[in-house]
C-alpha cells in the first residue's frame, strides 16, 4: 500500500507584497534548537549565504531583526523570530494527528483506485504517545493499517458501530474510574471483547519552568492570576479533568480559560510554553519536550479493545507481537510518565471492568 505523508505549511505577508518563504521559518526553528545559524543552515541543506539571504528577506519584510549574531556565542532569535518559531510549533503540535488520520484515509482510498488488497486491521483510537509509537512500528512492520486518532468515545463508538476492528481508549485507575466508566458504558456494555494492555500514563498539570505561578494541585486552578488552556470538549482527557474537579468541588466557571480547549496534548504545552497561559492539563511527554515542569495528578491505564472476530487474525497477532517485542517495551520506558510493565497483557474486557459485562 502507497504511504502517504502530509505536513503543514504556512507563511505570512502583507496584502500586496510576497509571502514570507517557508524555509524562511524551517530555518528559524532550526536556529532555535541548534543555537547556529550555520547548523540549522546545514540541517537544512542550505549554504549559509543563501541562509542569510533568507534572513535577510524576512527582516526587510517585516522591518524588524529576526536574529541576533554574537562572535563566540552563535545565534539566538529576537522576541519576534521566538514568535514565528512558535507560531510553526503550535500549528505542528495541534495538526499532526488530524494530518497523520487523514493520510491514512488518503492512502486507503489510493488502495482501493489501485484495486489493492484492503488494510488488514482498522484501528480508531485516543491519540497518545504510545498509541502513536505502535502505529510507527507496525508501519514498519509492514502491517496494513487504516487508522483514525479521535476522542477515546468516538473511538467506542466506531467500535460498537462495527466502524473498527480495534479501539484505543484510556480509564483512570483509582477513584475516578467507575465515573469514567459510566461515560463509556452505552457503547462498550454487553460487547465481547478483549482488552490488550498498551501501558499506563500519567496525566497532570503543565507549568513553566520552575512553576512561577506555584500551581502544585487542582484547586490551585480558581486563583485569580491564572491563566489555564484545557482540552477539547468531548475528549477523554478533558472527561477525567471534569470528574477530578466535581470529586473536589471545585467549579469549571472558577478557572479562567477553561472553556479553551486544544485538540492535543503536545498543542496544550506549546501554549504553556509560548506564554499564553500558565498551566494546562495533559501528559507528560510534551511537557518535557517543551522543557515544561509537570505536576502528576492521575494515572491512567491506556489499552486497546479488540473484537473477539479478530483476536486469531494475522494482523492483530501481529500486533501483539510487537507490544510483546523488548525492544518495543523500551520504547514504552523512554516515554516520560509512561510504564509498560503490563504491555501486551490480555483480559476479557467484562473480567478487566466488570460492569460493562452486562447488558442493563
Amino acid at each position: 500500500m502507497k504511504q502517504v505523508s502530509i505536513r503543514p505549511v504556512w507563511t505570512i505577508q502583507d496584502p500586496e507584497g510576497p509571502p514570507l518563504p517557508a524555509r524562511l521559518i524551517e530555518l528559524l526553528v532550526q536556529v532555535s534548537e541548534r543555537g547556529s545559524l550555520l547548523l540549522a543552515a546545514r540541517a537544512l541543506g542550505l549554504s549559509y549565504r543563501r541562509a542569510w539571504d533568507l534572513v535577510r528577506l524576512g527582516e526587510q519584510q517585516f522591518q524588524a531583526q529576526l536574529l541576533l549574531m554574537e562572535r563566540g556565542r552563535g545565534s539566538t532569535l529576537t522576541p519576534l523570530g521566538a514568535r514565528i518559531v512558535w507560531a510553526d510549533k503550535r500549528i505542528n503540535a495541534r495538526l499532526k494527528p488530524s494530518l497523520e488520520s487523514l493520510a491514512s484515509e488518503l492512502a486507503e482510498a489510493l488502495s482501493a483506485a489501485l484495486s489493492e488488497a484492503p488494510n488488514a486491521l482498522r484501528i480508531h483510537a485516543s491519540h497518545g504517545f504510545a498509541i502513536e509509537r505502535l502505529i510507527e512500528r507496525l508501519t514498519r512492520d509492514g502491517l496494513k493499517l487504516g487508522f483514525s486518532y479521535a476522542s477515546s468515545s468516538a473511538a467506542a463508538a466506531a467500535l460498537r458501530e462495527g466502524a473498527c476492528d480495534v479501539a484505543g481508549l484510556h480509564i483512570p485507575i483509582g477513584p475516578m474510574e467507575a465515573v469514567v466508566l459510566a461515560h463509556y458504558r452505552r457503547w462498550l456494555q454487553g460487547m465481547e471483547l478483549m482488552l490488550v494492555d498498551i501501558a499506563t500514563r500519567r496525566q497532570g498539570l503543565m507549568v513553566r519552568p520552575g512553576n512561577p505561578k506555584e500551581v502544585y494541585a487542582l484547586a490551585d486552578l480558581v486563583r485569580p492570576n491564572l491563566r489555564f488552556i484545557n482540552r477539547e470538549p468531548g475528549s477523554g482527557t478533558r472527561l477525567l479533568l471534569e470528574a477530578l474537579l466535581r470529586a473536589q468541588g471545585i467549579a469549571e466557571t472558577a478557572i479562567a480559560g477553561f472553556e479553551h480547549g486544544e485538540y492535543t496534548h503536545a498543542a496544550v504545552a506549546a501554549h504553556v510554553a509560548s506564554g499564553m497561559a500558565d498551566v494546562g492539563f495533559g501528559l507528560e511527554p510534551p511537557a518535557r519536550h517543551f522543557k515544561l515542569d509537570f505536576v502528576p495528578v492521575a494515572t491512567e491505564r491506556y489499552f486497546l479493545l479488540c473484537r473477539d472476530d479478530v483476536m486469531d487474525t494475522p494482523a492483530v497477532q501481529a500486533v501483539l507481537a510487537a507490544l510483546r517485542d523488548p525492544a518495543f517495551r523500551a520504547t514504552l520506558a523512554s516515554l516520560p510518565g509512561y510504564d509498560p510493565a503490563a504491555t501486551g497483557a490480555l483480559l476479557p474486557l467484562k473480567r478487566a471492568y466488570p460492569s460493562l459485562g452486562a447488558e442493563a
